[in-house]
């Protein structure tokens, strides 16, 4: 696993019910509106010591929202060391409260987690996340289910051909019982 004795490498996000953790152009608009349990975002900002996230998500954060591309997560509510991972660092848009890292994905975990001082490194990029999956580098995947279907977007996880990745909840009772959910129309 990822995790060093102080902190986890955590994949945190919403997700649709459909499959899809951001709308076309990598847009997180469809959530807005979307409750989480109290307490929810409380919990994980203390625990949070730095963000990975990757270049094309920063990429669409930065042409939306021009001069404010390093905005911090959870709405400003937390800040702190920011790495977005891109093979072409040169030609991104600077930012003072981002570090943009060019290795393997492995080595910016480790960055990442060396600047978490203890705390949690959390993913935010569904590519990245995808590979740490596959090197076993993520701890906890903290996955809240919008009631809202995309049709289209970045998927949360898309990686054909490769053998099922098998999860353990994290809760009371039996950790590989199925979460049932019941929606209708709104």
């Amino acid at each position: 696993m990822g995790s060093t004795a102080e902190g986890k490498v955590r994949w945190h996000l919403m997700m649709s019910l459909d499959g899809f953790a951001a709308g076309p152009g990598h847009s997180l608009d469809w959530a807005a509106g979307t409750t989480v349990r109290p307490g929810c975002h409380e919990e994980a900002i203390g625990s949070l010591g730095a963000v990975l996230g990757g270049r094309r998500g920063y990429d669409a954060i930065a042409a939306r929202h021009p001069g404010q591309a390093g905005r911090q997560p959870y709405g400003g509510a937390w800040s702190g060391p920011v790495f977005v991972l891109t093979h072409h660092p040169e030609d991104a848009i600077p930012d003072p409260g981002i570090t943009f890292l060019d290795c393997d994905v492995a080595e910016a975990v480790a960055i990442g987690l060396a600047a978490a001082a203890g705390k949690d490194l959390e993913i935010h990029s569904q590519d990245i996340a995808r590979q740490c999956v596959e090197r076993g580098l993520i701890d906890e995947f903290h996955v809240h289910l919008a009631p809202v279907m995309l049709g289209s977007g970045v998927r949360l996880f898309d990686a054909p051909g490769i053998d099922p990745v098998r999860w353990a909840r994290i809760h009371d009772g039996d950790p590989a019982r199925a979460v049932e959910l019941r929606y209708r129309p709104a």
